[in-house]
């Protein structure tokens, strides 16, 4: 039986989820009248945000050859689901689109699956559209891929138009998986899910030996050994087979009920001494952003421990650690890889296990030096040390490339000038597309530029980016104080410069969303013992003097001034409650 396993990569948008749809139509793989768009995309958020989010496989059948497909994502956030997809294929379809071209996330997935060593088969998608500029995208993939490569193939794969003949190119080009079925099992797990029937559930590529029903399997990592409760691979749904052998990409219920016992990236053995080592794994991506998770009310941080642990089952780059805060009681320090990638783990936590999260406003890593000349790492605001303390900081920079036509060149000098950014190259791909690298801070980089970026360039513009040096910082943390009451969630590290700005932004977007109270309540932004910003969120009025008619002023002058001492007696003793949506409305940014 010929195997061939292979990747869809592209940049986000391109019809990687689309042409995976065509495949599984015209190999019969789903029925016409279970198809569905997107139908790899099995998660609400994925079909809601048009975005795949979570790397997908599946087995179809091609002119007798067995072909085992991974959908993965495009977005920046995500690159380590493809990492892992590229580690258990020997292929890759390069998608790129006729509307658009090369983008930068095109660039960074085909130099993972280069560094992969796997063969890459390119594909220009969307050659139906009235904007399609096909010549342009071809000579675009021949510079990238040089002259020996083999041509482009020209597909729509929203029509169907040239997909018979990528499936034919993938038989044809990329190598047949390795069978060695008469060696002791060794697969690497590329991905796992839990579910409360099974177990923990790994998404294996078998890589020696095979696996069957019943048998006994270690997970090296762990030195853990179970049953093989199922075995089966994707149809696209999980359907059961009696065994999965060497070259195969399939699944390994394992029964085990602790889901630390399965790592992503583990080697899983056959249970006997003269197995082989562990197969090369993944390097975890190290989390770029940090946020603090906590749940509405106390008791429901049980909840929230049993949905993070599940997240991180199938998420090895989420990182979670204990945390209690004054304000908002025990919640969790989390590490993720981008903004979205924190989005979508709270969307996920809302929608799976019915948990509303209050989110501190995010924060990248730093690394200080303390007069006594300890160092160490912060992550979060309530981290930072006195400045007192203080000698000195550092934060890491990021080399961040960005592709652009031509017109939009003086938008993205403007933004990334905003953001820090240093110009280091700008070059020419062609008539109209400039590619500028900059190396800025990771601060300015992580929380909202690809969306501001696709904002003044109308969509147009992309990019990628690679961690860099870690150099000198002035930065400061700005403080918020409701009611001369510091609210540490919602206190956030800042430069310097950009202190006042950033203050005046928080103050006055609280005084938006906090609810009014029967007392003025001061809304305030400091640095140190430093008021920067401040704006007054004015009370309640109640007109204590409408049952007074006719007689002296100064009887409804008493009232008013009872009034008076009674607002301020409560102001000096009150505490007020910060709702979900204040830190909400802080953390997103105009």
């Amino acid at each position: 039986m010929d195997i061939h396993n292979f990747a869809i990569i592209s940049h986000i948008d391109h019809g990687k989820s689309t042409l995976a749809d065509r495949l599984l139509e015209l190999t019969n793989t789903v029925e016409p009248r279970q198809m569905r768009e997107q139908v790899l995309d099995s998660m609400d958020l994925e079909r809601e945000k048009g975005i795949t989010i979570k790397l997908q496989p599946v087995r179809m059948k091609w002119k007798g050859s067995v072909l085992n497909l991974i959908d993965t994502p495009g977005h920046v956030d995500f690159q380590y689901e493809v990492s892992r997809s590229l580690a258990a294929v020997e292929g890759a379809l390069l998608l790129v689109d006729a509307t658009q071209g090369v983008q930068a996330q095109t660039l960074a997935n085909l130099y993972l699956a280069i560094e992969q060593d796997l063969t890459i088969i390119p594909v220009i998608n969307k050659i139906d559209l009235p904007a399609a500029n096909v010549e342009a995208a071809a000579k675009e993939l021949t510079g990238l891929l040089g002259e020996t490569a083999i041509e482009p193939l020209l597909i729509s794969a929203k029509t169907g138009e040239g997909v018979p003949a990528v499936l034919d190119a993938i038989v044809r080009r990329i190598p047949k998986a390795a069978q060695q079925i008469d060696r002791p099992l060794r697969g690497l797990i590329f991905d796992s899910i839990y579910d409360d029937y099974k177990g923990v559930i790994a998404y294996v590529r078998i890589v020696e030996g095979s696996v069957k029903r019943g048998q006994t399997v270690r997970f090296l990592g762990t030195d853990t050994a179970d049953k093989a409760i199922e075995v089966g691979s994707f149809k696209p749904k999980m359907t059961a087979n009696d065994t999965l052998s060497a070259g195969e990409i399939g699944y390994i219920a394992s029964g085990l009920k602790d889901i630390r016992q399965v790592r992503v990236g583990d080697t899983v053995a056959a249970d006997e001494a003269n197995a082989d080592g562990a197969l090369p794994g993944f390097s975890i991506p190290q989390p770029k952003v940090f946020a603090g998770l906590y749940p509405l009310g106390a008791d429901e941080f049980p909840r929230l421990r049993e949905a993070i642990e599940k997240l991180q089952l199938n998420d090895a780059s989420l990182t979670a650690a204990v945390v209690r805060s004054e304000a908002l009681g025990q919640g969790y320090r989390c590490g993720f890889l981008g903004m979205l990638h924190l989005e979508i783990v709270q969307e996920r936590i809302r929608r799976e296990d019915d948990l509303e999260l209050v989110v501190t406003t995010p924060s990248v890593l730093y690394r200080v030096t303390l007069t006594d000349g300890k160092k160490r790492e912060v992550a979060t605001p309530a981290q930072f040390p006195d400045p007192a303390r203080l000698q000195s900081i550092e934060e890491q920079f990021a080399v961040v490339d960005v592709l652009v036509p031509q017109q939009y060149v003086g938008a993205v000098f403007e933004l990334m000038q905003i953001r820090e950014g240093v110009l280091d190259v700008q070059e020419h791909l062609e008539a109209d597309r400039v590619l500028l690298r900059y190396t800025m801070p990771l601060r300015e980089l992580v929380v909202d530029l690809y969306d501001q970026l696709k904002s003044v360039t109308q969509g147009y513009g992309s990019l990628s980016y690679d961690l860099a040096k870690w150099q000198k910082a002035d930065v400061v943390k700005l403080s918020v104080l409701v009611n001369k009451e510091e609210v540490e969630a919602l206190s956030v590290i800042v430069a310097r410069t950009k202190a006042e700005q950033a203050g005046r932004r928080i103050v006055a977007k609280l005084k938006e969303v906090l609810p009014r109270q029967q007392f003025a309540v001061p809304i305030q932004a400091a640095v140190g013992g430093t008021v920067v910003a401040r704006e007054t969120l004015s009370a309640l009025r109640k007109d204590v003097t409408s049952g007074l008619y006719g007689g002296d002023y100064s009887r409804k002058r008493k009232v008013l001034e009872k009034q008076k001492r009674g607002k301020k007696k409560l102001a000096g003793s009150a505490s007020i409650e910060i709702p979900p949506e204040a830190y909400l409305a802080v953390l997103k940014r105009d």
